[in-house]
């Protein structure tokens, strides 16, 4: 059986077919997804296109604490690359102060406020909002060295792929931070379960750094419906019902600290949302693609802006 890495590797070179790796015999050829593929727009739609290179999303719920270490590490880097970016912070009805703090960083960082709806309403309302040519996400903590956001940045410049998932799974993968026992046997179940259900080469469907093209971005989340800790699961399958080219790159953990996901409260809707997103695809609802909204219509909002 071939390792991970190595399937990867033979992934970057099928670029049809969603760039899904070689079957399970190692041999080369069309990619074979076990669903239906859906119909999908080929152009970006909207009446404003990307006006910057890079946009980071960043949802977040009552992260006063971790929050401004998380927006002094984008900000760092990114500022050292030197591209042009954007960094939306999407308060997620946050009782504390998580609101305010961007605006200590300057223009280039924005605060959009919504009702307490759930991590995935509040990725997709960020990801619908952003105009940066490539528009990733990732946790308020910033548990991931950000290296990785750049190759992934790269790849979807060039035109390799429009979708990169973080994978904490493939064997260049690195742990800088320790993790508890517990969570990492929930992920694994979670994890065996989602394969089964969802898809069999995105194995990591939780990592929590996941870049896009504007335009698959807009594909993807205009057609999400899981508001909840398992809508990466639906936008992996998403990626692959609409036949986007994809790649995994490996991450770095630089820490896993204390997470607003709690096993015992989140857990059980967790796969309820999994066995739903697979019932609905049986039932064909994810068959028919529709055109991501002009203007997205979340729960109703606020906006901040940075001075």
């Amino acid at each position: 059986m071939m390792a991970l890495g190595q399937q990867d590797a033979l992934s970057q070179r099928q670029h049809s077919g969603g760039g899904l790796p070689p079957d399970s015999a190692g041999h080369a050829g069309p990619a074979r997804p076990h669903f239906k593929i859906a119909s999908r727009p080929t152009t970006e739609r909207g009446p404003f296109g990307a006006d910057h290179d890079l946009t980071v999303i960043v949802p977040a719920f009552n992260e006063e604490e971790r929050l401004p270490a998380t927006l002094e590490g984008l900000a760092d880097y990114l500022n050292r690359w030197g591209i042009d970016y954007r960094v939306l912070v999407i308060d997620d009805g946050s009782r504390d102060a998580t609101a305010r703090l961007a605006s200590d960083f300057g223009s280039r960082f924005t605060t959009v406020s919504q009702t307490n709806s759930g991590k995935g309403a509040a990725v997709r309302n960020g990801m619908l909002r952003a105009t940066g040519r490539v528009v990733a996400f990732t946790d308020a903590d910033l548990p991931y060295d950000l290296d990785s956001l750049r190759i992934a940045f790269e790849m979807i410049s060039s035109q390799t792929c429009d979708v990169v998932f973080g994978a904490r799974d493939l064997k260049e993968s690195t742990v800088r931070a320790p993790r508890r026992i517990m969570r990492t046997i929930a992920h694994w179940v979670f994890s065996r379960i989602v394969q089964h259900l969802v898809s069999r080469q995105v194995t990591d469907t939780q990592c929590g750094l996941k870049i896009f093209s504007r335009a698959a971005a807009r594909e993807i989340f205009s057609r999400t419906t899981i508001d909840g800790f398992a809508f990466d699961a639906e936008v992996v399958y998403l990626t692959h019902r609409l036949a986007l080219p994809f790649r995994r790159v490996p991450v770095t953990l630089i820490n896993e600290y204390s997470s607003t996901i709690s096993l015992t409260r989140h857990a059980l809707p967790m796969l309820m949302d999994v066995f739903r997103l697979r019932l609905r695809a049986l039932r064909g609802a994810y068959t028919q693609g529709r055109s991501a909204p002009d203007v997205p219509q979340p729960a109703p909002q606020r906006q901040r802006h940075a001075a």
